[in-house]
């Protein structure tokens, strides 16, 4: 018999969130279905009995999966089902995994799964801000230790309101997107993009999310307690001695200590702490090591911790020598590379990112194909993390969860100072050739300098530095760091990502690793990242004040042209003919689409004069014809009593045989005229009721002396036209138009005279 159990959160906009358990996936340690509207996730989590042989961290596992189903779709591909994680599945899984990670027990090393399935989506709520609240209470109605709950929402402002879980359309009018992650006492993460906001704005959208967030927290404890999971099941994963604790650190904390206040590099420094560690390991067998051995490198790594915090929170000393607020050297130079359409390194301490930016047309964009997001991206970033940038003797294998989650930052603090309607698609790419601390951060400065060279006219510069903090005593003796290292990132207890621009913020990311960090603290650290922010921001405005003023000359050139859509179809002509005819004789690369009710035309190509040469083509066919005119055309065909020239592009008329020259002719090739032949005409006449052009060629030549007009001819009785002519190209996607009724009589007429 199933007896589900329910609870409701109210957002305090009309709409409901409700968690339900005990109906599905009972089998998993623990499941919940969390609905909004039509949006419903089904998150399970399932834990290992034990810890695996020799494990000493939290192998944890989030996944989280959106099926195509949910929105009444089929995927894409040849099978035609879910394959790999998109960018997007795995963007979310980081935002929920960087928030339980840290809540684990520190000596629970259980192997644990948490997985969410999108089921339903109605397309206007958006399901990654249902996704924390989803895993934290499965977790909830679980035995497995968590020192939760946790939630997630995603506030937005809009018009200077903040909201709560806003839905697809609302998010983009807002000027500040952020993910929040927290316990009811703490804020854990946060993520997200901003249009150039002040610090204050910031840290009130994320108190806004934090009180959302109690509620939620406040309503899993009740789920928790009407399941009766409130206790937890009982594990022993770490095998522990204290008096081996207690020799470890006597005999190595001084040594460790003085290495920690010296000043030295990176390698220099691990080297270092690694002779320590050996030389005391020596003093063991080889049959005490092999028992005591993961244990000793424990307690040594706590040294390693201890030694750096109390250095810094003590002396104000950090491992490489700066003080708090300093900022390591920075050196950067444009245009490293020659081949790609803009380079820069970018080289801030130990840290170094090699960054390219290369140009594109239409046909270059990335096609969104996401269950809920489709599209096309015509801004893409990528970062690239090889083993060699850390030392690592190892192969690369791919691109990782952490490539992905660091190019999407770098991304989104990027994005928004793209010119708006830019025609080129752009790629960044970020290669990180050394890393000691914050490379997606390196990834910023070096893509804002490498966009700069490569002539794309960004609105202003953004530059980007990551902060540490060290606390003790629940926050109440702390330190906050600029620029921080990769040993102080991994032995501290926040990292906190911020980039903007010299006006505000543009992005942050923020992780934190401990209890009890208040808003002073934050505010602090806001602060300080904006003194650091400048100080970076210069340096990049020494090395290139300014976007150049044009692009390199191996760049590809594009212009854009607006019509109306009516002449979408004379442009691309039955079945691409005109288009394609376009781009094989100029040589350019012509895209078209509808956009909003008007025609957007993008032609592209190596230089001026094909550019040009397209555009008068595509203007010729979009142009309106005028009587009076003068053009050079093309005789189409010839028939006996004229030809057919095409004078603009898709626009066909009729000189007839009268009209080629001031002397009767009884054939058209009298004239010296063939099919294919380039002439001039002048357009006499457009037919009111059909549209059809008229020609002439001898209104172009001199009257000869003493000529006569002859009468014009008897009406007669239109006999129609012919069945394969007629209309303007554009009524019919490009075919031929003329003037042509009553033309045999006209010939007939002629031969009688």
């Amino acid at each position: 018999m199933v007896n589900p159990i329910n609870k409701t959160i109210e957002l305090g906009d009309g709409r409901v969130i409700t968690i339900e358990t005990g109906k599905l996936a009972k089998q998993a340690d623990g499941a919940v279905t969390v609905r909004m509207g039509n949006t419903m996730l089904l998150a399970t989590v399932v834990a290992a009995k034990d810890a695996g042989p020799g494990v000493d961290f939290m192998p944890l596992q989030v996944e989280y999966k959106e099926k195509f189903s949910a929105y009444g779709r089929f995927p894409g591909g040849f099978t035609r089902r879910e394959g790999k994680a998109s960018d997007y599945e795995i963007l979310t899984s980081r935002l929920v995994d960087r928030v339980l990670r840290p809540l684990f027990p520190d000596n629970y090393h259980a192997e644990v799964y948490v997985n969410i399935i999108l089921f339903s989506a109605d397309g206007e709520d958006m399901p990654d801000a249902l996704a924390g609240l989803a895993a934290s209470a499965a977790l909830a109605v679980s035995d497995i230790p968590f020192n939760g709950p946790i939630s997630e929402v995603r506030v937005a402002r809009l018009d200077g309101k903040y909201i709560i879980n806003p839905t697809f359309a609302e998010l983009e009018k807002a000027d500040i997107d952020i993910m929040v992650g927290a316990t009811m006492d703490n804020i854990m993460m946060v993520e997200g993009e901003m249009s150039e906001v002040q610090e204050s704005e910031m840290l009130d959208a994320i108190k806004v999310a934090h009180e959302a967030i109690k509620i939620q927290c406040q309503v899993q404890l009740e789920l928790s307690a009407a399941a009766g999971k409130l206790e937890k099941r009982t594990y022993n994963h770490e095998v522990n001695d204290e008096e081996l604790r207690k020799g470890v650190r006597e005999k190595t904390y001084d040594k460790v200590y003085a290495i920690a206040v010296s000043g030295s590099a990176k390698h220099e420094r691990s080297d270092a702490f690694e002779k320590i560690l050996e030389e005391y390991k020596a003093s063991f067998t080889e049959e005490e090591l092999a028992e005591k051995g993961e244990m000793i490198g424990r307690y040594y790594h706590d040294v390693e911790k201890e030694a750096m915090r109390r250095a810094i929170l003590d002396e104000g000393k950090r491992l490489d020598g700066r003080k708090t607020t300093e900022i390591r050297p920075i050196w950067a130079e444009v245009d490293f590379v020659p081949g790609p359409h803009g380079s820069a390194v970018f080289t801030r301490g130990e840290t170094q990112s090699l960054t390219t930016v290369t140009l594109g047309t239409k046909s270059d964009e990335k096609i969104v194909d996401d269950v809920l997001v489709h599209g096309k991206e015509r801004f893409l970033l990528h970062y690239n993390f090889p083993p060699f940038s850390t030392g690592e003797a190892k192969a690369s294998r791919g691109v990782g969860r952490r490539e992905i989650g660091h190019g999407n930052l770098a991304h989104r603090a990027l994005k928004r100072m793209i010119p708006d309607d830019y025609p080129y698609v752009i790629r960044v790419i970020s290669d990180i050739l050394e890393s000691n601390g914050s490379s997606s951060m390196a990834t910023v400065c070096a893509g804002t300098l490498a966009l700069m060279d490569a002539g794309v006219q960004v609105k202003k510069p953004v530059s980007g530095i990551a902060m540490g903090l060290i606390s003790e005593n629940k926050g109440q003796n702390f330190a906050v760091l600029s620029d921080i290292l990769g040993d102080e990132d991994h032995l501290g207890d926040m990292d906190f990502k911020v980039t903007g621009t010299r006006d505000g913020i543009t992005a942050t990311q923020m992780d934190i690793k401990v209890d009890g960090l208040s808003y002073e603290i934050l505010e602090k650290a806001l602060a300080q990242a904006k003194e650091g922010r400048m100080h970076i921001l210069g340096k990049i405005v020494e090395t290139l004040p300014e976007p150049r003023a044009d692009l390199k000359p191996h760049a590809p050139r594009i212009e854009t042209l607006t019509i109306g859509k009516e002449y979408i179809g004379a442009i691309i002509g039955p079945g691409g003919k005109i288009i394609q005819g376009i781009q094989e004789k100029t040589g350019a690369i012509i895209s078209i689409e509808e956009i909003d009710g008007v025609g957007r035309v993008e032609v592209a190509g190596t230089n001026k004069a094909t550019i040009d040469a397209a555009l008068r083509s595509i203007r010729a066919i979009v142009a309106v014809p005028e009587v009076g005119e003068v053009y050079e055309g093309k005789i189409s065909s010839i028939m006996p009593y004229g030809a057919f020239v095409e004078f603009m592009p898709g626009k066909d008329g009729l000189l007839h045989i009268s009209e080629i020259d001031w002397k009767r002719l009884e054939a058209v090739e009298q004239a010296g005229l063939k099919e294919g032949d380039i002439i001039q005409v002048k357009l006499v006449e457009v037919d009111p009721k059909t549209g059809k052009f008229k020609l002439s060629r001898r209104v172009l030549f001199p009257k000869p002396e003493g000529y006569e007009e002859r009468p014009p001819r008897a009406e007669r009785p239109d006999r129609g036209e012919r069945s394969d002519r007629g209309g303007d190209r554009g009524d019919r996607g490009g075919y031929r138009g003329g003037n042509r009724d009553g033309n045999r009589d006209s010939y007939h007429d002629n031969r009688r005279r």
